[in-house]
């Protein structure tokens, strides 16, 4: 975009993801971490930025916005201003990639602003994200189900080596403890440092999973290799990442439990994304994740909230929007 075109308003809608898990985090070839994800549909942080003399920002998650903001200002060499106003945004610290999706989303719009179109690698790198995982780069970028390479030590954000289209007719019971949050921040290296050495042949078996798994399952719509693969996957890194998680493989102990009652009900594809408590199971059918949804609220409708969701096989919406438009919902 030159400068004759700059835009004077954006929107943008980021999607919020799941983090189905890290492959080899002892990095014993060269690469660390390594992951796999799903954009989801439904849930999104949605934003305006505009071109303003000063600095205004309001909506959930404005202070977050700020620090974006700066850094990517910094980054890019531009003045820190701007008006942003935050429609809705992902739940913090959750499991849905909240940070991640806010950041880029306010540095893509910043750069638009100023008549730059960056790629959603160089985006991160503006405001500092994708230090481990590659998959909230990934579902900005392109959505879909996404295979992250690791980063290389001292390299450059983990690349997408993998993406396929995952069957948006298959939906996704989110299980949300909306008491407890995720492991983030100083807490969340503390817990990395502490856990202990990641085994090569757990590193071999989910990288096998993966590859001969859960690829070809979506490939092929074979839901029962994907629900298996997910859950041997999922299984396998709770026993590992349990004594960060107080024992177990779900950072909350009621979500732990309404995912034994998914299970003795003949549901496997369920785990918890990242550092969770968002625990999720995979169904089928639609019909089948509403069942399931009744059944959970029955029995823990007073201390978990549920909701349905499908996969996103597009990555963040970014378009420019009329200045009245920006007017409008900046005063809203």
């Amino acid at each position: 975009m030159d400068e004759g075109r700059r835009a004077t308003a954006i929107a943008i809608e980021a999607p919020a993801r799941l983090h189905l898990g890290f492959l080899d985090l002892e990095g014993s070839l060269g690469r660390r971490f390594g992951s796999v994800g799903l954009a989801l549909a439904g849930i999104a942080t949605r934003l305006t930025i505009a071109s303003s003399a000063s600095l205004e920002i309001a909506g959930p998650g404005a202070a977050r916005a700020e620090s974006a903001l700066a850094q990517a200002a910094a980054a890019l060499d531009v003045p820190p201003l701007a008006r942003i106003v935050i429609e809705s945004a992902i739940p913090e610290h959750v499991g849905l990639g909240s940070g991640t999706q806010l950041g880029l989303a306010v540095a893509a719009g910043l750069a638009r602003l100023h008549g730059r179109d960056l790629a959603a690698p160089a985006l991160a790198a503006t405001v500092e994200r994708g230090a481990r995982s590659g998959i909230g780069i990934g579902a900005f970028a392109q959505g879909g189900l996404l295979v992250d390479g690791g980063r290389a030590a001292g390299g450059e954000a983990a690349p997408i080596v993998a993406r396929a289209e995952f069957p948006e007719d298959w939906p996704l019971l989110l299980i949300l403890d909306e008491a407890r949050r995720g492991l983030h921040g100083a807490a969340e290296i503390a817990a990395f440092g502490a856990l202990p050495p990641f085994p090569p042949s757990l590193a071999g078996e989910l990288c096998r999973l993966v590859l001969m798994g859960l690829l070809p399952g979506v490939a092929e719509r074979c839901f029962a290799a994907v629900a298996d693969a997910i859950a041997t996957m999922q299984a396998r890194l709770g026993d590992y990442f349990a004594p960060a998680q107080g024992g177990g493989r779900f950072a909350s102990p009621e979500i732990a439990e309404a995912v034994e009652t998914l299970r003795r009900d003949g549901v496997v594809g369920v785990g918890q994304s990242s550092w969770g408590p968002t625990g999720f199971a995979l169904f089928e059918t639609m019909a089948g994740a509403r069942a399931a949804s009744r059944l959970l609220a029955r029995a823990y409708g007073e201390l978990l909230a549920l909701r349905i969701v499908t996969a996103r096989n597009r990555g963040a919406a970014i378009g420019r929007i009329e200045d009245a438009i920006g007017r409008q919902r900046g005063s809203a």
